[in-house]
Formats: structure tokens, sequence, C-alpha cells
């Protein structure tokens, strides 16, 4: 999509910032505005100087958007296309097929596919909180801590779009430009370390030296040549493990890449249907997403901290306080948690699902009665996952409540569900 600025917007605006970046203006045919010997393709001819105060006045003004970060680099192809192409032909990716088409593997390795006019890519990162800590609740639970707000695909990319006209309204010239947040197939970590923003860590974070890792990225793709910033080249990891020895599935690999079939983020977000049971254990008390690797990164610990300029504020529904009331909300609640919210990612049957799990893996029986109104759920996935959880709790209820689920169940998958949850059950208890 193209955007271009009206020229009587621009028109009061060109004396003033003519003389500001040393450029010469002049009408041209009363319709649109140009530079007096303007070069091809959006690039303008003025001086380092000149280029830099542009520069320092798109970070000012990011900075007042909420952005915190803004770094600014070349259009050209990623430097790490082989080891994406590599981690996709392993299967890493797990269950999104969309990384891989055709489309997605050309686009992520030469952005300008995305937008061939593109000579510049501002990147922006926004800050989030830090995670909300865990409540002493029996049944309370938690959520990512980018996801405790409003979605942030919604968020960023207007704000975005704000910073791309406030730059055509400085330079007066019609600028083609698009504006995205994880809305688009770029290599976004990489394109932010190549900004300058960051180096990846080896849980394949992008972190900043300021700020830890808690923030999520836009990108303004623009047909305007601007000098980039010196990439971050350092990886200040050093021999530190402590992301992966934390990792409660292990999907951490040493390349800095993940499996994403074994990440609690992925199985909890992007997951349709059963989650693996060798798995579920790992899952913990995470209804959606997963900041583990997060938490225990030093730079994290160190650096991170409030983000009060930030969009992103937590809900008055978080921390979860009580993950057997969320899974006995009615539909009018849940359309409620999921508008605006990162969590409709996951859908209703699987944020269920997750709420499941995790009432499993808390090992309390008050949980049972939740779990209960779960294995007659008309969502057979939803069933198939509440049996499991009630053979994690275990002890003399949860027995009786599978069997006298059992003795009326009629779908021969979920008899053999049922059984195997008595059969853990019973290996489980106390000798």
């Amino acid at each position: 999509m193209r955007h271009f600025l009206q020229p009587e917007m621009a028109a009061p605006l060109l004396p003033e910032l003519g003389r500001k970046l040393g450029l010469e203006w002049g009408p041209c045919d009363g319709s649109w505005l140009h530079r007096r010997g303007t070069t091809p393709a959006g690039r303008i001819d003025m001086g380092e100087n000149a280029l830099s105060e542009l520069k320092e006045m798109i970070r000012a003004r990011a900075a007042e958007l909420g952005f915190a970060l803004c770094g600014f680099t070349t259009s050209g192809p990623p430097a790490h296309k082989a080891a994406y192409e590599a981690w996709l032909d392993a299967g890493r990716h797990a269950g999104m097929a969309y990384l891989a088409t055709e489309r997605a593997r050309s686009t992520r390795v030469d952005p300008r596919r995305l937008m061939p006019a593109c000579q510049t890519i501002i990147v922006l990162g926004c800050l989030y909180p830090p995670p909300l800590p865990p409540t002493d609740d029996p049944l309370g639970g938690r959520v990512a801590a980018y996801a405790v707000g409003d979605d942030y695909h919604d968020l960023l990319p207007a704000r975005a779009r704000t910073l791309a006209e406030f730059i055509v309204a400085q330079v007066g010239l019609p600028l083609e430009w698009r504006a995205v947040s994880d809305t688009a197939p770029l290599l976004e970590r990489e394109i932010g370390q190549r900004a300058g923003l960051g180096w990846i860590g080896k849980n394949g974070m992008l972190i900043n030296p300021g700020h830890g890792s808690y923030f999520v990225l836009a990108e303004l793709l623009i047909n305007l040549e601007l000098p980039p910033d010196p990439p971050f080249e350092t990886d200040r990891c050093g021999s530190c493990r402590r992301c992966l020895e934390a990792c409660p599935t292990q999907c951490i690999l040493p390349d800095r890449t993940l499996d994403a079939s074994r990440c609690v983020s992925y199985l909890t977000i992007e997951q349709r249907g059963d989650i693996p049971e060798a798995l579920r254990p790992g899952i913990g008390r995470w209804a959606f997403g997963c900041d583990i690797c997060q938490e225990v990164c030093p730079w994290n610990v160190r650096f991170a901290g409030p983000a009060p300029s930030s969009p992103i504020a937590a809900r008055r529904h978080f921390p979860l306080r009580d993950l057997g009331a969320e899974l006995l909300a009615d539909e009018v609640a849940l359309a409620a948690r999921f508008r605006r919210s990162p969590l409709r990612r996951a859908k209703r049957a699987g944020w269920k699902r997750n709420l499941i799990i995790a009432l499993g893996n808390s090992g309390r029986p008050e949980a049972l009665p939740a779990l209960e109104r779960a294995l007659s759920d008309g969502d057979l996935l939803l069933r198939r996952h509440a049996a499991w959880a009630v053979g994690q709790i275990g002890g003399i209820a949860a027995g009786r409540m599978l069997r006298e689920v059992l003795e009326a169940e009629t779908d021969a998958a979920m008899q053999a569900e049922l059984l195997h949850a008595l059969d853990h059950l019973v290996r489980a208890a106390p000798r």
C-alpha cells in the first residue's frame, strides 16, 4: 500500500524545513511538490549533518510514540538466511506451515520483495513490563508478560504509521512506506540486530544491553535512503547457559534457534489440537506463552524494569489467581477476555486446553470441580485433556470421577483416555 502526504499538508512546512535540511523546493504541476534535483527512489542528496539531524528527529518522535528503541538499517538480505532455511528444512517450525511457503521463504531472505522500493528499514522496539511474579494462590496461573495488555499487533503498526507521516512531513516528498509488527514475513530479530538494537541471545531473543529482552518490534519500510546504524556485533551472552538449563522442555538448540514443537510458547499459542502428553508437565502453570528463558537471563534480571511510556500495560484480569474460575467462565466473559488481546490467538479450544493442563499440573484437589465440568464439554479435545489432568491430580475423588465418566462414555477414543488416566492414577498412588 502506498501512502502519500497531501500537498496542502506539506506546503506550509517546506520553507522552514528546506532551510533546516539544506534543500531547495519548488512547485511541480500544481498538485505535488518536489525538490529541484531530486535523486531517484526517495534518495535525498544532503550533507551528513542534515541526515544525522533528520535521524535524531525520527528517534525523538519514535520515543514520543512509545518506542524506547529505534534503529536504522538497509533493505538488503539478512546475513543468516542460510541458517533460517536450514531451520525450516529440519522441520523446527513444527506446525507453523505458513513460515515455509514459497512467498514466506523468499520474502524473509529479501525484504525488498515485501516492498521493492524500500531503501531503509527503521526498526522500533516497544518495551513491556516484566513478567508478573507467580501468585501464592492454590490455582494461580501465568501468562507471558507481553500478552497481559492489548495486542501489540494492533497497537504498534498504528504508531509506526504515525511516525511515517511525521517523516513525510519533515522531508516534504511523497514517500512510499509500509508499517508492520510481526504481521509480514521479515526476520525481525536479525533486522533488529543489524539496526544496532541488540544481539541475538542463546535463547533466540533480541537482547538490548540497556533494557534486556522484554520488548516487541515494529518495522517501518520506507523508500528514503538514510545512513544505517552500525550493527550490534558483540555477543554478550558469553559462557552463560541459564536459559538453556532453565527451559522446562529443553527446546533451545545450540545454534541459538529452538525446536518449536517442544517450546511452551508454541504449544500454548500456535499448537492446534492435542499437546503431546510427554510435554504437558513441562508447561507447568503457563496458560499462554512462557517467559522462563527470559526471566533467568542476567540482562533482564539486571536491567529490565517498568515501562511507563509503553502502551502495553497489564489489564485488570491479571495475574490469573484461579485457573478453575477461568475454565468455568461463560462465553460472554471469554469474549471479553479475548477482545483486543493476544490471547485470542489460542482460540477458545486452545485457551481452555491450556487451562486444563495447568490445572492438572497444579496437583491440587481444588481443581477437580472445574475439571469435572470439562469432562462433559462438547469438545472432545477438552475432554481428553481433562481426563489426563484429573489423573495427574490423583486421589480417591479423582478416581471416582474418572470411573463415573467412563461408565457413561460411548466414544472409544475417550474411553481409552479415561482408562489411561486411571492407570496413571493407580500407578502414582502411594504404596
